[in-house]
């Protein structure tokens, strides 16, 4: 004899899809960022995982870029603008880099009391000398040997 679902058994069929899918949107969104820097002084990015792809666009040494997936010889990339495109691998550093996104002071402290050692302008990469964040700073190094600390809302490449 077949039977008819109840609205008990509709019902419970959809919290348990709701279940699912909030797991997956949970699991996706608990992953680390991963970021790694530009290698050479200039780096062809393609809009596919080959040679023969077209090119995008060209990116500096130490520039940051967050891994989305890697594919053998190449991984697929986000800029700073959210721009997705294709890089080789051996042109990608482990080395961690920042990217300023608007001008920021850079301190000899974490405090915003503490004495300026420089200011830096937008576009700016810095190389980062610690990943963590402390009270909303980190310390980071100029291309020209200057270190200090600064606030890391604005900066981009952090996790």
């Amino acid at each position: 004899m077949l039977q008819k679902p109840t609205k008990l058994k509709y019902l419970l069929g959809f919290a348990q899809g709701l279940v699912i899918v909030a797991g997956l949107v949970f699991s996706f969104s608990a992953q680390a960022l991963e970021f790694r820097s530009v290698l050479p002084a200039k780096a062809i990015l393609y809009d596919a995982p080959s040679k023969e792809a077209s090119k995008v666009y060209i990116l500096g040494a130490g520039y940051p870029v967050e891994i989305i997936v890697n594919l053998g010889d190449w991984t697929k990339v986000r800029d700073q603008l959210g721009g997705l495109s294709w890089i080789e691998n051996k042109s990608l550093s482990a080395k961690r880099t920042v990217l300023v996104i608007a001008k920021a002071d850079v301190k000899l402290a974490e405090d915003p009391a503490s004495a300026l050692v420089a200011t830096v302008d937008k576009d700016v990469v810095l190389e980062l000398v610690s990943p963590t964040i402390k009270n909303g700073w980190v310390k980071v190094k100029h291309r020209d040997g200057i270190t200090g600390f600064v606030q890391s809302s604005a900066l981009w490449g952090l996790n």
